[in-house]
């Protein structure tokens, strides 16, 4: 049973208005990332420098040249080489990314080419590890490939499904690794699912979807295939309910 530790709580954001909202609300470090419809992309280098200079947390930068699957072409892997060499020139604290087999395993030799690119950064390997094959087999090639953490929740759309997979990655891990779980957390279950997988961080997102402030909208036009009323909708970290979501933790650790 977890008690009387510190446990990292990490929130997932879109852009500079997202990681000064989670920090404001209290979270411990961000994962910065561009466009959360599509599961997280990499922020602009605008973006991370912007976030260089405002950050009281530290930020981990999403290196994803793309939506869509974790099995990805020479040249994308190369957009994801110079993104990591770029972002550890930038000085950011940490990165984030996944590459698979078509089998579904771990790409070792990708993984480790990018972790070696990475250091000093701090490695996480985000979500493409619940896309793996088999959890147990995904969390040896991680320790080979030589990463910090992976960012899981077992395997299922939201850790209380998964719940049973994560008290065995975490197991499988045994120290050798951090699991940050994830998927579905929020005040209601961040707690209990804390205490019953022994995860060693937590991950969530604290969205919230406002209108627009535009006052003239065209009708006739949508940007990129999305729904009309897309346009004019913004997807914010909601701070009060990362505050909530964090002390629902912290509580059940006191």
């Amino acid at each position: 049973m977890t008690s009387a530790r510190h446990v990292t709580i990490e929130i997932c954001v879109e852009g500079i208005d997202g990681l000064l909202a989670a920090q404001d609300g209290g979270a411990d470090r961000v994962e910065l990332c561009a466009s959360l419809l599509e599961g997280g992309l990499t922020p602009s280098m605008g973006v991370v420098r912007t976030s260089l200079r405002m950050a009281r947390v530290p930020f981990y930068v999403m290196v994803r040249p793309r939506g869509g699957d974790f099995l990805y072409s020479p040249a994308e892997f190369d957009t994801m080489l110079s993104d990591v060499e770029a972002l550890r020139s930038e000085g950011a604290a940490g990165v984030v990314f996944g590459c698979l087999l078509p089998d579904g395993r771990i790409d070792e030799d990708r993984m480790t080419a990018l972790a070696a690119a990475a250091r000093p950064m701090a490695v996480t390997c985000h979500r493409a590890f619940d896309m793996t094959r088999d959890a147990e087999e995904a969390v040896e090639a991680l320790v080979r490939s030589g990463v910090d953490r992976v960012l899981t929740s077992g395997l299922h759309d939201h850790a209380e499904d998964g719940l049973d997979t994560l008290i065995r990655v975490v197991r499988a891990a045994r120290g050798r690794l951090k699991i940050m779980a994830c998927g579905g957390l929020d005040a209601s279950n961040i707690a209990s699912i804390l205490h019953r997988s022994g995860a060693d961080e937590l991950h969530f997102a604290a969205n919230m979807t406002v209108p627009s402030g535009m006052q003239h909208r065209n009708p006739r036009i949508g940007m990129g295939g999305t729904d009309l009323a897309r346009e004019f909708e913004l997807t914010l970290t909601d701070p009060d309910a990362v505050r909530r979501t964090i002390l629902a933790a912290r509580t059940a650790l006191v």
